[in-house]
């Protein structure tokens, strides 16, 4: 990851699992970032961030689902860039669930449904300015996540074709909203790559987290990566992305998956 120089990078949902991992291998990295914004409901509560206090990390409070907080987050962070712009957005924060095709609710289907993509959206809405201007302040030709970008985590389970671990569990609302987040990914990379701003969507694996073990039940073992593993390949996938890759739906490996 040589050539992978973020000066500043904001994640959400970075209180545990896969965003608090972003975090920690971003701070890890030989060359770290200026700034690590780093947001989740409460950064001072039960689940608060274990890297801080650090030099290049500043919790910021917001709820995805939040307009108000989500624009005091992002006037906060453009008052500590002092004129610079945000190069890395990682829509992380998402839920999950498990309800079948008959057990499904209204009220379940429309909260997955916003935290994991009306949240993104109204998150790269409210930080788009500053994508901008990181774009309009870089000197690197074409689209990479050094320059500015949007960085959705998705899933294999949104995917139409696979159906990713189908016979493990229905999941009905986190697949459909995971489908939604893709052609989100794939309309930001329409609107947004005039502006030098990539937008991808990335599949972590079945990772070893509260939601990873929370979606398919406690009878059916551990899953089988690491968020170590996770998080290393995808900073290794999205040092190498370029124009040719916006609006692509990636896994962790790197390999291009089907919408």
């Amino acid at each position: 990851m040589a050539g992978f120089n973020v000066r500043t990078v904001l994640v959400t949902g970075a209180n545990r699992g896969i965003g608090l991992e972003l975090v920690k291998q971003f701070l890890e990295k030989p060359n770290p970032p200026k700034w690590v914004f780093a947001t989740c409901r409460d950064p001072e509560g039960e689940r608060a961030l274990t890297p801080a206090p650090h030099p290049h990390i500043i919790p910021k409070p917001a709820s995805s689902t939040d307009t108000a907080s989500i624009k005091a987050a992002a006037t906060r962070v453009e008052e500590h860039l002092k004129g610079s712009g945000l190069n890395l957005l990682i829509n992380n924060a998402a839920i999950g669930g498990n309800g079948t095709l008959e057990s499904e609710t209204l009220d379940d289907m429309s909260l997955v449904y916003t935290t994991n993509v009306t949240g993104p959206l109204l998150v790269s809405q409210a930080f788009l300015p500053l994508l901008k201007k990181a774009a309009q302040g870089s000197n690197q030709k074409g689209l990479s996540c050094s320059k500015a970008a949007i960085v959705n985590m998705s899933s294999e389970a949104g995917s139409i074709q696979n159906v990713f671990i189908w016979h493990l569990g229905q999941a009905i609302a986190y697949r459909c909203s995971k489908a939604a987040l893709n052609m989100l990914t794939k309309c930001q990379s329409l609107g947004y790559e005039g502006d030098g701003i990539l937008s991808i969507a990335v599949h972590p694996g079945w990772v070893q987290t509260d939601m990873g073990s929370f979606m398919v039940g406690t009878l059916l073992g551990e899953a089988p990566v690491t968020v170590d593993a996770s998080v290393r390949g995808i900073l290794n996938v999205l040092a190498k992305l370029s124009e040719k890759d916006n609006g692509a739906f990636v896994s962790w490996e790197g390999k291009v998956l089907p919408w």
